[in-house]
């Protein structure tokens, strides 16, 4: 894994998740670790980002890296006609690792392809985001104290969700139970229940919410990406499908843990954040020893 881009989640396998988990694990417990003071740490995001930018660069301060990037491409010379080929090998030059969301699907695999240094895939489009799907696979195992067969709901965009895409993969290496819910326009994409289904696991498709909530350990919600939609009238008639309300989980497992990549908009009410069932602020907060195992293992610092 040294040295090692992270483009997928399929560049892993099963026992290199394990890894990063546990050493996640060792960074939960002693989080500052000035092992990486002689490394810099480049963040270009040329799409927006809270949680995943800033703890990948909370992740590197507390390892004592230095930090450099960019969070608006209008600000650099992109803004001037600058391809994405010469932007990598530039920044290239001033960093020993880049990470990095854009806005179309397969930018991350080219620039691992021309970057002479490591890339982490941040988001790449509606594709994939293998990261948070590193953080959501410790967030179950830490609540649920395994991965292994778990049934696990997945609510919402299920057919631009990058998070769902890699996180559905991932789990199929655990004997996972799928239950997908979302409006018919947002199924998720073919391709990913191919692999479910190469993985001789069971899938079930719903459109109403309430009728999975008993049955799962896992409640992914994901909020519809109004950014994804060309069509806004498409996106309008969608917006509102699943709405996650306190009185809801009532009849719902005692171990039970609700997850949201976030940010959420209306999907899960707020009154739903006492409720100790709900997850979502510990996930991203998992964020940051989830990076700060990947930096140092690709870096090779552990």
């Amino acid at each position: 894994m040294e040295n090692k881009s992270l483009v997928s989640i399929n560049d892993y396998t099963k026992e290199e998740y394990q890894k990063i988990l546990d050493l996640a694990e060792e960074f939960e417990v002693r989080t500052t670790q000035k092992i990486l003071e002689n490394y810099v740490v480049a963040t270009l995001f040329f799409e927006p980002s809270t949680r995943t930018r800033l703890s990948f660069e909370s992740a590197a301060s507390r390892l004592g890296a230095k930090v450099i990037g960019f969070t608006d491409s209008a600000s650099t010379s992109v803004k001037k006609g600058e391809s994405l080929k010469d932007t990598i090998l530039t920044v290239s030059k001033y960093s020993d690792i880049i990470v990095m969301r854009h806005p179309r699907e397969g930018s991350a695999k080219y620039a691992s392809e021309v970057s002479p240094v490591p890339i982490i895939n941040a988001g790449d489009g509606s594709n994939q985001h293998p990261t948070q799907t590193l953080l959501d696979l410790y967030s179950i195992r830490k609540t649920q104290g395994s991965l292994d067969n778990k049934e696990v709901a997945f609510v919402g965009d299920l057919k631009f969700g990058r998070t769902v895409h890699s996180l559905v993969i991932a789990l199929c290496s655990f004997n996972t139970t799928f239950h997908l819910v979302s409006p018919v326009e947002l199924k998720l994409p073919s391709y990913v229940k191919k692999h479910i289904k190469e993985s001789n696991l069971t899938y079930y498709q719903y459109t109403d919410l309430s009728d999975v909530i008993p049955k799962v350990d896992i409640l992914y919600m994901t909020r519809i990406q109004r950014e994804r939609f060309s069509d806004p009238i498409e996106y309008e008639k969608v917006k509102n499908s699943y709405i996650l309300k306190n009185n809801m989980l009532n009849n719902s497992k005692d171990n039970l843990k609700i997850l949201h990549p976030l940010p959420r908009v209306n999907e899960i009410t707020e009154d739903v954040d006492s409720n100790p069932k709900a997850y979502y602020f510990q996930q991203a907060q998992n964020g940051v020893y989830v990076r700060q195992a990947l930096l140092t293992t690709i870096l090779g610092a552990k």
